[in-house]
């Protein structure tokens, strides 16, 4: 009888992540390849079939910076590796909750927007907290406003 071992490898689970890796070098190839950054960890894109209007429009698809959205047979398409969830498509679209995004930031937050509006709102709170950090940068606190004026 064989003995067992006291270090078990679990072989399926290392497949995954290799798995995982490859699909991170490969979409980081596609993208590189069209000059676009990728600033979200993780991310989803849906378009509601029954409320596009699709061939009538074509707005999405034209302002896709990474043309991950075309025209397929009576509908949208969506390449999802290379999609990079920035939001143009929704802030074109003329119809309010038919293209869904949902990103994963950096620091964990999720954002999820559906509409033109929430895009723009969502770009203006970004803005608003940028703004507010370079002005922290800039002017001192009165701490060292003091000591440097002493």
């Amino acid at each position: 009888m064989p003995e067992k071992s006291s270090s078990n490898v679990d072989i399926f689970s290392l497949l995954s992540a290799d798995n995982v890796q490859v699909k991170k070098k490969q979409r980081k190839e596609l993208l590189a390849s069209t000059g676009v950054k990728e600033f979200f960890e993780e991310g989803s894109i849906s378009i509601d079939k029954r409320t596009c209007w699709g061939l009538e429009c074509k707005l999405c698809i034209e302002k896709c910076p990474t043309n991950a959205l075309y025209w397929k047979i009576g509908e949208v398409g969506i390449v999802e590796d290379l999609c990079v969830f920035c939001g143009a498509c929704v802030l074109c679209c003329m119809v309010d909750d038919c293209i869904k995004i949902q990103r994963k930031r950096e620091d964990g937050k999720t954002e999820r927007f559906s509409k033109p509006e929430e895009v723009v709102k969502l770009q203006d709170k970004i803005n608003v907290k940028k703004r507010l950090q370079r002005v922290k940068t800039v002017f001192p606190t009165r701490e060292t406003y003091c000591e440097r004026y002493k």
